[in-house]
C-alpha cells in the first residue's frame, strides 16, 4: 500500500486572502492616511469614499469572507451582497454606475495546474490525501482530466468533506481501485468553546485490498500569523485533541493508524509536542529508507534546523506519522519536491516547465510511504 499527503494549495483557483499581498510597501502610507481622515472634521463625500477604499485595502472590511462574488457601493447606490447581509440601497436610473465587483478568488496559472498533476503522477499512490482544494467538483475534474495526461490512472473514489473554513481549504481523500472508505467522522477543534470552530480534522476508516483496516486522521493545523504566541497556543491545543483521538483508537484495539497533513510547524516546536513527543507515533521522514533527491552543492552535506533531514533543507511543515505497527512495516518512503521552486539556497531539481513562482505546483512537497499490509 502506498499512501501520500500533499498540500496542493488549490487546483484551479485560490482565495486572494491566501496570496502574498503585492502592495506591502504601501501599507504604512495607507494607515497614516486613514488616521488623518478619521481624525479630521470634514464629512465630505470624497473623504468617506476614500475611507471605504482604505478600509478595504487594509483588510478591515471582511465582506469577501462570504463564498460569493460581492458587488459593493462606491458613492453611488449600487450594492449587492450575500444573503447574510442586511438590505442595501439598489441602483436606479437616477444614479450613475459607480460600483464594482470584488472576486474572491484568482485563477491559478495553467502551467502550475499541470505541475500539480505531474507531482501527483510521479508519486502515484494508492491513497492520496490532499489539502487545500476548492471543492469536490474541482477535484473530480482534476482527477478525471488532468492526471491521465501524465500516465496516472484516475482514482476510483474521490471524497471531500466540507469544513468550516470558507477560503477553499477543503481536504480530499482519493483511493485507487480495491480501496474503499468505510466511514468518515468530523472532529471540530474545540479552541474556545465556540459554536463555530474555524477548523476541524477528519477521521477516515479505510479498507485495503488485503481486507485490512487503517485509520487515517487528516489534519491541517493553525498556520503562522503575526501573533506567534497565540498561533502556537492554538496549534498545541489542536495537536492535543488529535493525540487524544489517536490514543482512543489505539486503546480500542486499532493498531494501523496514520496521522497526515500540514501541521504548519517544525518538528522541534513545542506546539507539536503532543503528537511528536507525547505519543509513540513515528515520522516516516526519519525512516532509514527515506529517499529523496538531495540539495545540490555543499547543501547536500548540511542539516538546517527544522529541515526534513540532512541534505533536504526545506522547513518541515507536512507530516506522515505512523503508529508503531505500520512503521515497522514500512518498505520505502520519500518526498517529491520537484514542484517547489527554490527561492535562493538550497537548490534542488525541479520540473523543467517551472520558470517562475506562479508556475510552481505548490510550496509544499508530497510526502509518501509504502507499507506492507
Amino acid at each position: 500500500m502506498k499512501i501520500a499527503t500533499f498540500n496542493i494549495q488549490n487546483l484551479f483557483h485560490r482565495d486572494r486572502t491566501l496570496l502574498e499581498k503585492p502592495y506591502g510597501k504601501c501599507v504604512t502610507d495607507w494607515i497614516n492616511e486613514l488616521d488623518e481622515l478619521m481624525r479630521g472634521n470634514s464629512r465630505a463625500s470624497n473623504n468617506a469614499e476614500r475611507i471605504q477604499e482604505l478600509v478595504f485595502l487594509l483588510g478591515f472590511d471582511k465582506t469577501f469572507d462570504v463564498p460569493y462574488a460581492v458587488m459593493r457601493k462606491r458613492a453611488g447606490f449600487v450594492f449587492l451582497k450575500g444573503m447574510d447581509y442586511s438590505k442595501e440601497m439598489k441602483s436606479c436610473e437616477l444614479t450613475d454606475w459607480n460600483g464594482w465587483i470584488a472576486l474572491r478568488t484568482t485563477p491559478i496559472d495553467p502551467k502550475a495546474v499541470q505541475n500539480k498533476a505531474r507531482a501527483i503522477a510521479d508519486v502515484n499512490p494508492d491513497i492520496l490525501l490532499l489539502q487545500e482544494i476548492e471543492d469536490r467538483a474541482s477535484l473530480e475534474e482534476f482527477n478525471a482530466l488532468l492526471l491521465p495526461e501524465y500516465d496516472c490512472e484516475p482514482f476510483q473514489e474521490v471524497t471531500v468533506v466540507q469544513g468550516s473554513d470558507k477560503r477553499g481549504q477543503e481536504m480530499g481523500v482519493l483511493l485507487k481501485d480495491g480501496y474503499r472508505i468505510k466511514s468518515v467522522r468530523t472532529h471540530p477543534f474545540d479552541i474556545d468553546n465556540s459554536l463555530n470552530p474555524k477548523k476541524e480534522f477528519f477521521q477516515y476508516e479505510i479498507e485495503t485490498t488485503s481486507n485490512q483496516t487503517i485509520w487515517l486522521l487528516a489534519a491541517h493545523l493553525q498556520e503562522e500569523t503575526s501573533d506567534k504566541e497565540m498561533t502556537d497556543a492554538y496549534r498545541k491545543i489542536q495537536a492535543e485533541q488529535i493525540a487524544n483521538v489517536y490514543h482512543q483508537l489505539f486503546k480500542s484495539g486499532h493498531e494501523n493508524i496514520i496521522i497526515a497533513g500540514t501541521l504548519n510547524s517544525v518538528s522541534y516546536s513545542d506546539s507539536l509536542s503532543p503528537l511528536l513527543r507525547e505519543t509513540d507515533l513515528k515520522d516516516v521522514t526519519k525512516h532509514k529508507s527515506f529517499n529523496v533527491d538531495f540539495d545540490e552543492g555543499s547543501d547536500a552535506d548540511y542539516f538546517r534546523l527544522g529541515a526534513y533531514r540532512l541534505g533536504v533543507n526545506i522547513k518541515q511543515k507536512d507530516y506522515l506519522l505512523l503508529s508503531p505497527n505500520l512503521f515497522t512495516n514500512v518498505k520505502d518512503c520519500g518526498l517529491n519536491r520537484k514542484g517547489i521552486l527554490p527561492k535562493k539556497r538550497p537548490i534542488w531539481k525541479v520540473y523543467p516547465t517551472m520558470h517562475s513562482k506562479k508556475q510552481a505546483a505548490s510550496e509544499h512537497p508530497a510526502v509518501w510511504t509504502k507499507i506492507n499490509i
